[in-house]
Parts: structure tokens; sequence; C-alpha cells
């Protein structure tokens, strides 16, 4: 299994990089993890959106979902060889408004998860945890078939300790982290050193810290991460700009 950051900002885009956007690929299966504001520049850069052959939202804030329209509209009007007549858009029920905003006739069309039982696209099963979020957010564990390979995404989510089982043992665990650890307040992402002690306690591969910051210290984000994670390494998103084995 692959994967590429295709966009790694929380809350809104800058300049520099779009928000929250993965491509995980295995084998000729392509898949969209989350489609934030940018994404889609992002992929069209290293795959044709039409050779997708599903895409996946752990939840509806627009920092995961503001491409989704323009994906829609470009499976409705690019033409070209694609791999699936319709895209298939995976998202939760639970908020059944943004869910069937998901079909968009002859495009897309809206597939339903949920935290009860796992769905398989390709070669990869999809396993998903209820996160603490103010709207209903899925964390996702990714497990390829022929190698075994799991990749971990906690989505967005405040700490809880149940996460620690979800992603025990993942060969790459992708984290929600958007503050340093002398954050104040209420907090519905962790801090640094919170994703760095998920990482050390679920004894994972590698950590990657995403939905970052933008005017905070990202060396010192990755700096606390790291104190927090002992021996396992930690990467800022921001520096992964091409395709990477799990």
């Amino acid at each position: 299994m692959e994967f590429q950051v295709l966009g790694y900002f929380g809350g809104y885009p800058t300049a520099e990089a779009g928000t929250s956007g993965y491509l995980l690929r295995s084998g000729d299966t392509n898949v969209l993890l989350d489609a934030g504001s940018g994404v889609l520049s992002a992929l069209e850069k290293v795959l044709d959106p039409l050779q997708l052959d599903a895409a996946v939202i752990s939840h509806y804030h627009h920092d995961h979902t503001a491409d989704l329209g323009v994906l829609q509209y470009l499976w409705q009007l690019k033409q070209g060889p694609r791999k699936e007549k319709v895209l298939p858009i995976y998202g939760n029920t639970q908020n059944p408004i943004e869910f069937a905003t998901l079909t968009w006739p002859g495009a897309t069309i809206g597939q339903p998860y949920t935290d009860t039982a796992p769905i398989t696209i390709g070669p990869l099963t999809f396993t998903f945890m209820r996160t603490v979020h103010p709207i209903p957010a899925f964390a996702m564990r990714i497990e390829e078939a022929k190698t075994g390979k799991v990749l971990s995404f906690t989505a967005d989510t405040r700490y809880f300790p149940e996460l620690t089982d979800f992603v025990r043992g993942s060969d790459v665990l992708i984290t929600d982290t958007n503050f340093l650890n002398d954050h104040q307040g209420v907090a519905w992402h962790m801090t640094a050193g919170e994703s760095g002690k998920l990482a050390r306690d679920a004894q994972v591969g590698r950590l990657i810290v995403s939905h970052l910051p933008q005017q905070l210290s990202l060396a010192k984000l990755q700096e606390q991460a790291q104190e927090a994670a002992g021996d396992i390494k930690v990467t800022l998103a921001s520096n992964i700009n091409h395709l990477e084995m799990v």
C-alpha cells in the first residue's frame, strides 16, 4: 500500500497547501481519503481523478469536504476512460442531509458506512470508529489484504483512550494534530503530545502528524510529538509530497 498527502492544514487552506486529503494506492486500486479545499488540484498532479475507485469521507466539516462538489462536476463533465461508471463516495449516514449530497446523478453515488461493520474496496478493508468531535466523525483502520500492512487515520478528534486499541500496531498512523501542548480551553483536536502518546502507547511503526495549524511553529509541534512518541519516527504531513510505502 502507498499513500500520498494531498492536503494537510486544518480549517482553511493557505497559498502553500490545502486542507485534509490523502491518496491511497494498492495495486491498481486508487482511493481518495477526504477531499478538503485544494485537494482536487493536488490529486490531478499525480492521478487522473477518473481513475479513482472510490472516495471515503471521515466527516462533513468543510475542510474535509470542500472539493467534493467539484470532484462530482469533474466526473460529470470530463471525458475519458474511468475506473467506475459512477464514483462511489463512502460517508456516514448520521448526517442524512450531508450524506444525500454524496450522490450526483450520473457522476457519483453515496455509499454508507458504520462503525459496526467493515467495508472492502479492492484489496483494502476499512474499519471505522466514532471519534469525539462536534459532529459525527470516524477514525479509520485500513488493512491491505496481500501484505497485512495497516494505515490508521484518526480523522478529527480530541484525544480519548479507546483510540489506542483501535490503531494498535499500525504500520503508519496519521493523527489530527492541531495544537501545541500548552493549548488552553476546549480542544476538539489533539495536541502534539497527545498524538505522540497515542503512537507510543499503540506501538505503531511511524507517526505522521496532520491537520496542522497555520500560525504555530510546525517545528515545535513535531518536536513535542517526537518527545512523547519516544523512538517512534514522527513526520510532518507537510513534508510528504510524493507516494510513500506503508
